[in-house]
């Protein structure tokens, strides 16, 4: 008993730190300016609990982040069309891409915190590698059974055509375009429909 009240503790602690750094994320100017020290008063725990958990400042900003993007995650993993791994790959592709853009807006500074703070490459990092992926397959699919072939007349490489989409749905883009040039939500979302249109080539009917 006394373990479980332990882990049920353990698991509401993590939640308050994780709910308490995505709220001070959401109404910061700029993410850098978002501190562990921050964090730790506005959750109430110490702040060496916080690296004790999560390790550092990006290990906390990548908790949070998975925290709110695994409803999302679950859905295209397991859930049904048009997210899901069911959908045809013409209708995967403008959903899976259309979702993320909406998550994005309404995680703008949670996402763009997660970009700045990444050490390395971001696109070796582990979410980026798991949408890649699928986007990578759904399009290989779609091009592979002659669905598509682009507005060249040749069909591109799906590796490199995932990256380019996912280009489209990178937080700093999205930041700059939502918050510097004040294109709407539907605008943008409209905007992206219409590229990855493009991309994926005219449908054949035969």
């Amino acid at each position: 008993m006394a373990e479980r009240k332990a882990r049920a503790d353990a698991l509401r602690n993590r939640e308050t730190v994780l709910a308490a750094a995505d709220r001070l994320f959401a109404r910061s100017a700029s993410p850098r300016g978002v501190s562990m020290d921050e964090i730790a008063a506005a959750a109430g725990v110490g702040k060496g609990t916080l690296f004790r958990r999560f390790g550092d400042r990006t290990g906390l900003i990548r908790a949070v982040y998975e925290a709110r993007i695994e409803p999302l995650r679950q859905a295209v993993a397991e859930g049904p069309a048009p997210l899901g791994p069911a959908a045809a790959p013409r209708e995967r592709v403008p959903a899976l891409l259309d979702a993320l853009l909406c998550f994005k807006l309404d995680h703008r500074h949670l996402s763009l915190a997660l970009e700045e703070a990444g050490s390395g490459s971001p696109y070796q990092a582990e979410h980026y590698a798991w949408w890649h992926g699928i986007l990578r397959d759904m399009l290989e699919r779609l091009w592979g059974a002659g669905e598509g072939a682009g507005e060249a007349g040749a069909a591109p490489d799906g590796d490199f055509a995932a990256h380019v989409l996912l280009a489209a749905t990178r937080a700093d883009l999205v930041e700059h375009l939502a918050g510097g040039d004040g294109v709407t939500r539907e605008r943008m979302r409209a905007q992206l429909a219409a590229f990855v249109g493009r991309v994926l080539g005219e449908e054949r009917t035969t």
